[in-house]
């Protein structure tokens, strides 16, 4: 990479300027900010992306899966697309950070190169997601545009099927289209993400810049004790089947065996219900969701195995029949060990420490590990929050994290 190159950097009031302006948009008055896919702010989140784009003098883009971008053409024929971005859905009353951050930084990225006059080997696309969050379908935008989405998966969205004929209806989106989103692997370059940690680990070390190396598997089970219902001031402690000590003892213990054994994993219990569900009922049944995830293959296998025996043990002690119903698997997706080293070089070219590490969070990024090379960075999240008002990244971090994208866009696309 030449000298002018390497000194070039984004302009951060420009990019400060334009995120404020986003934030605004479904603002809770907290900080936060709800813009759930299809909703009237996102749509109008979107409308004014567009309307930046076209006022910047970028080509505006969109697909049959409603996924928006700008597009910065090398001026050459067949030649691959880089593609860089994130998503503006938010969770519900979630922060203003969390994937909005990514799809400014790569917007102000195609800016800086295009008021610098760069020569270009690939074309540049500032992207942003259709509904990341799982709204409706978790990672549908992406999903689509990498061809994996299937007729079955609209079949049963999260949010149910006439909301989400009316979100696409709203939207101008067709099932159909979303279908025939699908880009060709042999025009994309590759996918390069900027997203807050989400996490503390950064914080806490004190580090500028966390280089994704995975995006976590994970795996998830719809379970079930049976027992039996009693009156609860007359069955004495000895002769219940209650299904929620059992449960309890299973959520306790399985927070023991993964901190003691599996350091590098995660496991959650994240919905529960009693069955009858009265103070003065002893449980019959209790019905909960297990989600599980790991950085590594064979240490998913081993920790799906660990958990649903820990399952088991917990129903015999306590005298329960167990049901459990596998609802999905997935491995981990490992980024692109190229990218990985040119982030780690723009890092070292900026003066930023930087160190690599596993994302337990699922991102657009993984949706098109199949058909190109991929990779992300992390910046600091403030006491680690996301998903929340309180969600907070100095804004001198993120502007070290654009600057380490710009850089690292250069490396893999100018001249």
């Amino acid at each position: 990479m030449t000298e002018s190159f390497s000194t070039l950097r984004i302009n951060p009031d420009r990019m400060l300027d334009t995120f404020n302006q986003l934030a605004l948009i479904g603002t809770t008055g907290d900080g936060g900010v709800n813009r759930t896919t299809f909703s009237e702010a996102h749509l109008a989140a979107r409308k004014w992306f567009r309307e930046q784009i076209k006022s910047s003098g970028f080509e505006f883009k969109t697909d049959g899966a409603g996924n928006h971008s700008a597009v910065l053409t090398c001026g050459r024929s067949n030649v691959q697309t880089l593609l860089i971005g994130s998503h503006l859905d938010s969770v519900p009353k979630g922060g203003r950070f969390d994937g909005a951050l990514g799809v400014v930084a790569a917007f102000e990225v195609l800016r800086t190169v295009k008021e610098n006059g760069i020569s270009l080997k690939l074309n540049l696309e500032a992207m942003d997601f259709t509904d990341e969050e799982g709204t409706h379908l978790s990672l549908f935008g992406s999903s689509a545009l990498a061809g994996h989405l299937h007729p079955d998966d609209l079949k049963n969205p999260y949010s149910g099927r006439e909301n989400f004929a009316a979100g696409l209806a709203r939207a101008g989106l067709t099932e159909e289209g979303l279908l025939q989103a699908k880009r060709s692997k042999e025009s994309i370059a590759g996918y390069l993400e900027l997203h807050i940690e989400q996490g503390k680990r950064l914080e806490r070390a004190g580090i500028n810049i966390g280089v994704v190396s995975a995006i976590v598997g994970y795996g998830s089970y719809r379970m079930s004790y049976l027992g039996r219902a009693d009156h609860a001031g007359s069955t004495t402690m000895e002769d219940r089947l209650d299904a929620g000590q059992g449960v309890a003892a299973f959520i306790l213990e399985v927070r023991e065996t993964v901190m003691r054994d599996f350091p590098n994993c995660v496991a959650n219990v994240g919905k529960l219900e009693f069955v009858p569900g009265a103070s003065n009922i002893v449980p019959a049944r209790a019905d909960f969701l297990l989600e599980f995830r790991s950085p590594d293959a064979n240490q998913l296998s081993q920790l799906d195995l660990t958990l649903t025996e820990l399952a088991e043990q917990k129903a015999k002690q306590f005298g329960l029949q167990l049901k459990a119903e596998p609802l999905g698997k997935h491995l981990p997706n490992l980024m692109s060990s190229e990218i990985q080293n040119a982030f780690q070089k723009s890092c070292h070219d900026l003066g930023l420490s930087s160190t690599v590490l596993a994302s337990g969070a699922i991102h657009d990024a993984q949706s098109l590990v199949d058909i190109c090379p991929i990779g992300m960075i992390f910046i600091p999240s403030v006491d680690g929050a996301s998903h929340a008002p309180r969600e907070f990244t100095r804004w001198e971090d993120c502007v070290n994290g654009a600057n380490v994208l710009l850089q690292t866009v250069l490396r893999l696309a100018a001249e």
